[in-house]
C-alpha cells in the first residue's frame, strides 16, 4: 500500500504522525511510505532520518495526497486540505466528527474512507488510541492550570500545592477516565486537595483504592457540582463519550458562583467541550475571561510537547496502521473488531451512530461495507 504522511497544518500543530521507526516497520512489511518535506521537523525527527529508513520525501502537501491510497495524520482535516482527500482514499486520524458539522459534511462529500482514532475501541470499552494522547491532556491540564492560577495572568493568585502553614489549592475533576486519573494524580503530586467525580460507582471504586489520601472521589450529579465550584481553585473537565458530543455539566450560569480568578481547563473541548462557555483556543492564545472565571481550551494540548506526544501517540496507532496496510480496510475491520468501530464515515455514508445523531444524518450500518 501507499502510505502518505503529510505535515499538520493547524495552528500551532508541531506532531507529525508516523516516526522514521514507524516508516522503517512499514518498509519492512513492503510498503511505500511518502513523507512531506519537514513534516517530522516540530517534533524532532527530520527528512534525513526518514531517508535513512526507507521513505520518500516530497516537497508539498498535495503531492503527499495525490499518491497516497492511506493517509495518516495526527488532527484532523481543515478546511485547506478537504478537497486534497480522494474518493476512496482511506484517511486514519483524529477526526472528532460530532463536534464540527462542516468537517463532517465535507468528508461525506470527498467520498473517503475516514477511520477515527478517537472511536477505535477494544471488547473492554477502551479507546486504545485516544489513551495516550488523553494522558498527555491529562497531566497538561493541571500544569497548565496551575499556571494561570497566577494573578498575572488575572488567575486567583493560588499556589497548587500550598506551604507549610498555607492550605493547598483546591481541583475539581468532572469525570474519572484516563484523562480524569491523570489529571488527579498530577494535581495530588503537587499536594493540591483534589476531588473527582463520576457517574460509574465502579470506577469511584477503583480511583479510591489507587489514589493517595489527598484525593476525594464523589458521585457526580449537579448538586455535588453546584456545591463544589464554590470553594475549587481549578476545575477540569474530563469527560468523554466516545464519538459523541460531550455533555455541558459547566452551565453559564455556573460560572457566577465561582470565584473571581477560578480556572477551567476543558480537556473535551475536541468533543465539544463539557463547560457550556468553553469554545476551541490555541496555543498562541490559550485563554479568555468571562465573568471574571479564566477559560483555557486549547483544542490540541498535547501539541504542546510535540515530542513526548509523537512518541506516545505512534507507540499505540502504528500496530493499527500496519494491519490496514497489510490488509486493507475491509479485510482488517472484517478481522478486527476494534478497528471496526473506527470506522465513522465509508464513501459518502455515515456509519458511526454517534455522529449521525449529532447533526441528524442518515445512519448507515458499517457492517452493509464489511
Amino acid at each position: 500500500m501507499i502510505i502518505g504522511v503529510p505535515k499538520e497544518i493547524k495552528t500551532n500543530e508541531e506532531r507529525v504522525s508516523l516516526t522514521p521507526a514507524g516508516a522503517f516497520e512499514m518498509v519492512k512489511h513492503g510498503h511505500d511510505v511518502y513523507v512531506q518535506a519537514s513534516a517530522g521537523n516540530g517534533s524532532g525527527f527530520f527528512d534525513a532520518e526518514y531517508v535513512a529508513a526507507g521513505a520518500k520525501i516530497l516537497p508539498t502537501i498535495d503531492a503527499v495526497y495525490d499518491i497516497a491510497e492511506m493517509i495518516i495524520k495526527v488532527k484532523e482535516p481543515i478546511e485547506q486540505e478537504y478537497n486534497l482527500i480522494k474518493e476512496n482514499q482511506l484517511v486514519f486520524t483524529y477526526f472528532h466528527f460530532a463536534s464540527y458539522e462542516p468537517l463532517t459534511l465535507s468528508m461525506i462529500q470527498q467520498k473517503a474512507i475516514c477511520l477515527a482514532y478517537e472511536t477505535v475501541e477494544l471488547p473492554d470499552r477502551s479507546l486504545p488510541l485516544l489513551v495516550p494522547m488523553s494522558e498527555v491532556a491529562g497531566r497538561m491540564a493541571i500544569q497548565q492550570g496551575a499556571k494561570y492560577l497566577e494573578k498575572p495572568i488575572r488567575g486567583r493568585g493560588v499556589l497548587l500545592g500550598g506551604v507549610p502553614g498555607v492550605p493547598p489549592g483546591k481541583v475539581l475533576i468532572l469525570g474519572g477516565g484516563i484523562v480524569g486519573t491523570q489529571a488527579a494524580k498530577m494535581a495530588a503530586g503537587l499536594g493540591a486537595q483534589v476531588s473527582i467525580l463520576d457517574i460509574s460507582l465502579p470506577r469511584l471504586r477503583q480511583l479510591a483504592d489507587i489514589m493517595p489520601a489527598n484525593v476525594t472521589t464523589l458521585f457526580s450529579n449537579e448538586y455535588n457540582i453546584r456545591r463544589l465550584i464554590k470553594d475549587h481553585d481549578l476545575i477540569v473537565g474530563a469527560v468523554l463519550i466516545p464519538g459523541a458530543k460531550a455533555p455541558n455539566l459547566i452551565t453559564k450560569d455556573m460560572l457566577k458562583e465561582m470565584s473571581p480568578g477560578t480556572v477551567l481547563v476543558d480537556v473535551a473541548v475536541d468533543q465539544g467541550g463539557c463547560i457550556e462557555t468553553c469554545k476551541p483556543t490555541t496555543h498562541e492564545d490559550p485563554t479568555y475571561i468571562i465573568d471574571d472565571v479564566v477559560h483555557y481550551c486549547v483544542a490540541n494540548m498535547p501539541g504542546a510537547v510535540p515530542y513526548t506526544s509523537t512518541l506516545a501517540l505512534t507507540n499505540a496507532t502504528l500496530p493499527y496502521a500496519i494491519k490496514l496496510a497489510n490488509l486493507g480496510w475491509q479485510e482488517a475491520c472484517r478481522r478486527h473488531n476494534e478497528l471496526k468501530y473506527g470506522l465513522n464515515i465509508i464513501k459518502g455514508d455515515v456509519v458511526y451512530k454517534g455522529v449521525a445523531e449529532a447533526f441528524n444524518l442518515k445512519y448507515t450500518p458499517v457492517e452493509n461495507y464489511l
